[in-house]
């Protein structure tokens, strides 16, 4: 596979967390334009946008030195879906951030990918906090960040007014 990015490669007992890689791009593009999670928030793309936002996601590593990085299950060696930190231009902090292609809900990986991220944002990075921005109707993606020990500020999100704020905390893990 061809590396896009400078992402470093992350394990868990289940996952693989690794740079985003072409082969990548048919699964992405699948959840981006007919996820029943998206449809439910009106967040679907075209196939083109899907497109441009892999790019995007690729140039973040470059821009920032973080990113999304794709996750594998070790089982089956397929792409389950994307954590990682982001930060885009009008976006006030870094946010740790998960999606989980159809399928894969339910079954803890973004809890667990998520904890081996805040400890490569710890290490690597040298972070302190770490935000979620989640939308006040998505209850699953709520109950990842009070797993991963995160807590509602009670405020929304300036570029984004249908998501809470989310803190993590990363020092008192």
């Amino acid at each position: 596979m061809q590396t896009l990015t400078t992402a470093p490669t992350l394990m868990t007992e289940r996952l693989i967390l690794r740079g985003p890689e072409r082969n990548d791009l048919p699964a992405f593009t699948r959840f981006m334009t007919s996820a029943p999670s998206l449809q439910a928030q009106g967040e679907t793309v075209t196939s083109q946008q899907a497109w441009f936002g892999f790019l995007t996601g690729i140039g973040h590593w470059q821009w920032h030195g973080f990113g999304f990085f794709t996750l594998v299950e070790r089982s089956t060696g397929q792409p389950i879906g994307r954590v990682g930190l982001i930060q885009h231009s009008d976006w006030p902090d870094i946010e740790l951030a998960w999606h989980l292609f159809e399928g894969s809900e339910g079954k803890g990986f973004a809890t667990e990918a998520a904890r081996e991220v805040k400890t490569w944002a710890i290490e690597a990075l040298g972070l302190g906090r770490l935000y979620s921005y989640i939308n006040v109707a998505n209850t699953r993606s709520q109950a990842v960040a009070k797993r991963l020990g995160a807590v509602s500020d009670g405020t929304r999100a300036p570029h984004e007014p249908e998501a809470e704020v989310w803190v993590h905390p990363l020092n008192s893990d």
